[in-house]
């Protein structure tokens, strides 16, 4: 059988989700062939995943129907022909609806195949002399955690061209189990940072405890040692959620203040996007709106300039363009966060409930953000592989001032809502004792970008309703 000379180059889907073939333009004539056997630009054009191969590997084999396989591997991998011809069988062994689907094809010079991880492949060589390559994103060891399906199972039933009794296949080949007893491989590992504040509550209460998912507090990890790049290993994540921050807005603005703020919000922020783009790992940092200095007419998109007052503002900015460096990143910019613990929402029920009548700021405006609103967007722009970048997400509907909501508090328990006073920034602040850092008057961001991704945040004032109802209960 001769290659096809003149393709164009094409992507075939198949019944498995990830796995795809790829066509490739071959050109030749009588003093032989040449080909493009990965172009990244024009592959990446086509959907192939920019999957970051280290290591290129060849397999020959001299002998019509040498059978190799079913392996399974902690890597992806891009394996095409050099010379010869396989009949190839991929078995997905992954956890999920899919597991033990079966795709077969013959692979000659013509054609490649993309392998995303825990996908069961196999080759039967179908001309002598026969040499393919693969391109792979980690580096190979024995020692790697690999899984195996019999050649000969029953369940997969793979129509092997040439009987399996007649061909040269290892004795570890023949010994691999049988589908029913093959473990799926569970997705790659997720690691969520600062899951001991409000939004790391709500995202453990969103990705569950499944064996794949890391919960992790600064003691657990600290990502600005010097051996963060050897903390983990990392090409086993997929994921990094970076809901750990310095939040204490007056305190930034102290000496010690400053230097941790700078340290959690942009250094580890830096730290993080390294590890990441090293291993194509995507990143999901939570930003704020306090990198804008709230004098915009209007929502900001997430295109505004970014125009920080304080430091604490300075500091999350940073971080912003910090995290924008890993290739495969979220930008998640939220304001006016409310989840489990101490909360605005939750300081003014209790005020009310004391018979305690506060002065609330009534010219700052914004919407309140849940969190687990925050923890379902994250969920959701990782799961529908959205576009990467940035991501305003909060509490749709009208933007209130904190008195505003105060008040609403106030109804929502049963309580007289006149019993809040509106004040302003100026006289809020004007008998405090400590620092005192600027914010932002108008904290409003535009939902646009990430309802036209799928995902529409929830109401703010109807998850203030059922807030405030949890608390009464």
């Amino acid at each position: 059988m001769s290659t096809a000379f003149g393709k164009q180059l094409e992507r075939i889907e198949t019944p498995i989700p990830g796995l795809v073939v790829f066509e490739l333009p071959v050109h030749g004539d009588s003093r032989g062939w040449f080909k493009e056997n990965w172009q990244r630009e024009k592959m990446l054009a086509l959907g192939l995943e920019d999957f970051g191969p280290v290591q290129n590997n060849i397999s020959f084999n001299d002998a019509v129907g040498t059978t190799r396989g079913i392996h399974a591997e902690p890597w992806d991998k891009w394996v095409s022909v050099a010379t010869g011809r396989i009949f190839g069988a991929w078995v997905d062994l992954r956890e999920g609806p899919t597991f033990g689907t079966v795709f077969t094809t013959e692979i000659d010079p013509s054609r490649a195949i993309y392998v995303p991880r825990g996908v069961g492949n196999s080759y039967q060589t179908l001309e002598a002399d026969t040499a393919y390559t693969y391109l792979v994103n980690d580096h190979w060891s024995p020692d790697a955690s690999y899984s195996f399906l019999n050649l000969a199972d029953e369940t997969a039933a793979v129509a092997w061209p040439i009987p399996l009794v007649d061909v040269e296949i290892s004795e570890k080949d023949k010994a691999h189990p049988r589908l029913a007893d093959v473990t799926p491989i569970p997705p790659k590992r997720i690691l969520v940072l600062g899951t001991s504040g409000q939004l790391g509550l709500a995202l453990r209460a969103r990705f569950g405890d499944a064996a794949h998912i890391e919960y992790a507090t600064r003691d657990d990890i600290d990502v600005t040692a010097s051996d963060l790049s050897s903390a983990r290993r990392w090409r086993d994540y997929g994921l990094i959620v970076n809901a750990a921050a310095y939040t204490a807005v007056d305190l930034a603005e102290t000496p010690e203040g400053r230097e941790q703020a700078w340290a959690a919000n942009a250094t580890a922020v830096a730290a993080l996007a390294r590890v990441a783009d090293d291993h194509g790992i995507t990143l999901v940092h939570v930003s704020s709106d306090y990198v804008f200095d709230g004098t915009l007419d209007g929502a900001y998109d997430e295109n505004a300039a970014l125009r920080p007052l304080g430091v604490y503002g300075q500091s999350k900015a940073a971080g912003d363009l910090a995290a924008s460096t890993a290739s495969r990143h979220y930008v998640v910019r939220t304001s006016w966060v409310i989840g489990e613990g101490g909360n605005f929402v939750r300081t003014m029920h209790s005020l009310a409930e004391r018979g305690i009548d506060p002065r609330v700021v009534g010219d700052q405006f914004g919407r309140l953000t849940f969190t687990a609103d925050i923890a379902d967007a994250i969920a959701h722009l990782y799961a529908s592989d959205a576009a990467y970048g940035v991501y305003n997400v909060t509490g749709s509907g009208d933007a209130r001032s904190w008195a505003e909501i105060a008040r609403e508090v106030f109804r929502l328990g049963g309580h007289d809502p006149e019993r809040v006073t509106a004040v302003s920034t100026e006289d809020y602040f004007a008998s405090a004792t400590g620092p005192v850092a600027p914010r932002p008057r108008n904290s409003r961001l535009d939902l646009t970008k990430i309802i036209a991704s799928g995902f529409t945040p929830a109401p703010a004032e109807e998850s203030l309703r059922a807030y405030v109802a949890g608390l009464k209960g």
